[in-house]
């Protein structure tokens, strides 16, 4: 690759979202500026060659792609305008003969018409505003997801539907609804007035935990052997990007400080989730290579969460993170404060009253007070509705019945964990836990993912 094209390289990594963001702000057309954003790229590779690379690429990189945008809103008008005059035109011949204003033609304004001043340059502003339009509560989650992606990494249809495993048309779809719905619902390219934020911040960074565990997951799966999981893995990197893109353009909001964290440390634990042997198996917390944890970004986890948490506004995702940050300074399974966690279940518990979240804190006092207290624990969560079909309730069940030594019982949970499961990392896991029982494998299901014990 040359100078040039490593230098529209850096730049498209670098600066898309920014170029994107600003173009979608003066014109309230992501069609338009997506189209604009990349014919500005195109014509760097051009123009570098001939006059260098600017000093500031992103801030050439803009005016270029809001010119284009410029001169296709000009010749949008100019087109309305013809066949406005031909309407009229046509309606003059048909109309009562000599009245002189019959056949009056309205001009009309200039050619910028309809375009908005793109006013001082702010282009932070400019991506605060596009991540709050991506992720809209109106659109549907999936197209949230798929939108934020697209629009703030650069990523091509092709290349998000490969991430997601569905086809290219699928993906195509998707993001047209959503686009359309931004239309339609006139939902504007702006940061939500303070008396909404709080619930909109919630809604970007809940797309965002969405989509690193999209990637996440995809590191508890054999890469070699099932499709997809290399792109999926890379998911994961665009959501700490972005998480971080978004905790310095929200420097108000602990939370979203909290869920970067959240995402750091958990993250650095990528390359040790999955065995390195002949056959890719799972691994859980206990059974991890700690060495091969990223103590860099460990340490930026750590940093990014004592941040946030020194605003005294602790929010799920910070209590998450501080979950995360007690597995991250333990120096072995061993020596992991369950007490502690046990502790922040209960404070998050309370926050979100939700049934996976008792659940968790279920495991919590099972490696804390024994397994016997564990499964109390648990079984005052497993009726919940929305645990009915929720493959981690079996597996969870089946772990703490196996370290009680209750090892038949914990044979018929894997297995009824086994028939919820499609995921060929989840199924090897299970597979293995039932052959160290000394118990026969069991079938294979529908839906649902175990990796890491989510404590």
């Amino acid at each position: 690759m040359t100078d040039v094209g490593q230098a529209v390289t850096a730049a498209f990594r670098e600066e898309w979202g920014r170029v994107l963001a600003a173009v979608a702000r003066s014109t309230g057309d992501l069609d338009l500026a997506e189209d604009c954003a990349q014919e500005a790229f195109a014509v760097a590779l051009r123009t570098w060659e001939r006059d260098g690379v600017p000093a500031r690429p992103g801030a050439w990189l803009t005016t270029t792609a809001r010119n284009c945008a410029l001169d296709r809103l000009r010749r949008r008008k100019v087109e309305a305008e013809k066949v406005a005059v031909a309407a009229r035109l046509t309606e003059r011949l048909t109309s009562a003969a000599g009245d002189p204003a019959a056949g009056a033609v309205d001009g009309g304004g200039g050619p910028g018409d309809g375009w908005a001043a793109p006013g001082a340059e702010d282009p932070d502003g400019d991506l605060l505003r596009l991540v709050f339009t991506c992720c809209h509560p109106a659109l549907p989650l999936e197209g949230r997801v798929a939108l934020t992606l697209r629009s703030l990494t650069g990523m091509t249809t092709a290349q998000v539907a490969r991430a997601f495993l569905v086809p290219e048309t699928t993906m195509a779809q998707r993001l047209t609804r959503a686009k359309r719905k931004i239309r339609s619902a006139g939902i504007a390219f702006r940061v939500p007035p303070p008396e909404l934020l709080h619930d909109r911040v919630s809604a970007v960074l809940a797309v965002l935990y969405v989509l690193f565990t999209e990637g996440y997951d995809a590191w508890a799966e054999p890469v070699d052997e099932v499709a997809g999981a290399e792109a999926r893995r890379a998911l994961a990197d665009d959501a700490v990007r972005v998480a971080r893109l978004v905790a310095r353009l929200l420097p108000d909001e602990p939370e979203a400080r909290g869920l970067l964290a959240l995402l750091l440390l958990q993250h650095a634990r990528r390359r040790a989730r999955v065995s390195t042997g002949a056959e890719a198996v799972p691994r859980t917390l206990e059974e991890q290579d700690r060495s091969l944890w990223r103590r860099d970004e460990i340490g930026e986890g750590l940093t990014v969460l004592d941040d946030a948490l020194a605003a005294r506004r602790a929010g799920p995702y910070q209590v998450q993170a501080a979950i995360a940050a007690l597995h991250a300074r333990a120096a072995s399974a061993d020596a992991t404060d369950w007490a502690e966690i046990e502790a922040l279940y209960d404070v998050l518990a309370g926050m979100t009253r939700s049934p996976v979240v008792a659940l968790n804190r279920a495991v919590a006092v099972g490696m804390s007070r024994g397994p016997e207290a564990g499964l109390a624990a648990l079984d005052d969560v497993a009726s919940a509705p929305e645990l009915a079909a929720y493959h981690l309730l079996p597996a969870m069940r089946a772990d703490l019945l196996r370290r009680a030594g209750r090892t038949a019982e914990a044979a018929v949970e894997y297995r009824r964990a086994l028939g919820q499961v499609d995921r060929e990392g989840d199924r090897r896991f299970l597979q293995r836990r039932l052959a160290d029982l000394g118990h026969a494998d069991g079938p294979a299901g529908h839906s649902g993912h175990v990796g890491e014990p989510a404590v």
